[in-house]
């Protein structure tokens, strides 16, 4: 196994403790388990697939991915990408880190930067959606 793959794992397992967090704050709120468990498939494929697929990034430093992740990679690797998904996963997003800001594993202030950034730029993603759908997409990085 190479060092990589160790971190990959060691990241995931990491991860958990975060998922679980999430899960109980989520059932705190009193949603049902179907709107808990589309939350924590959404995070779960944003924490541990997004975040370790070009490096290994902590939790903590991935509000700063969120934008490339709703505006690329998701809409490019998801099959099922579409004007909901995309809108559900960003709730899903924001709803994780507004719990880890609450446990204090993340500043409120990112937190309230990141949504600020969901927020501003949610049209844009929705226009990449509808350009790559109808290969009209063009990556530009």
């Amino acid at each position: 196994m190479n060092n990589y793959d160790e971190k990959l794992i060691e990241n995931t397992k990491r991860n958990e403790k975060f998922i679980k967090e999430f899960e109980e704050w989520l059932t705190n709120k009193g949603l049902v388990n179907k709107t808990i468990k589309k939350h924590i498939g959404n995070v779960n494929l944003y924490i541990n697939d997004y975040l370790n697929y070009y490096d290994i990034t902590k939790m903590e430093d991935g509000m700063d991915e969120v934008y490339s992740f709703l505006n690329g990679w998701f809409i490019e690797k998801c099959m099922w990408a579409s004007k909901t998904s995309i809108k559900e996963t960003a709730a899903s997003i924001k709803k994780f880190y507004e719990c880890m800001s609450e446990f204090g594993y993340v500043k409120y202030e990112d937190y309230k930067d990141m949504c600020f950034i969901i927020k501003d730029n949610m049209d844009e993603f929705l226009s990449t959606l509808h350009d790559f759908d109808n290969g009209t997409f063009y990556d530009i990085f």
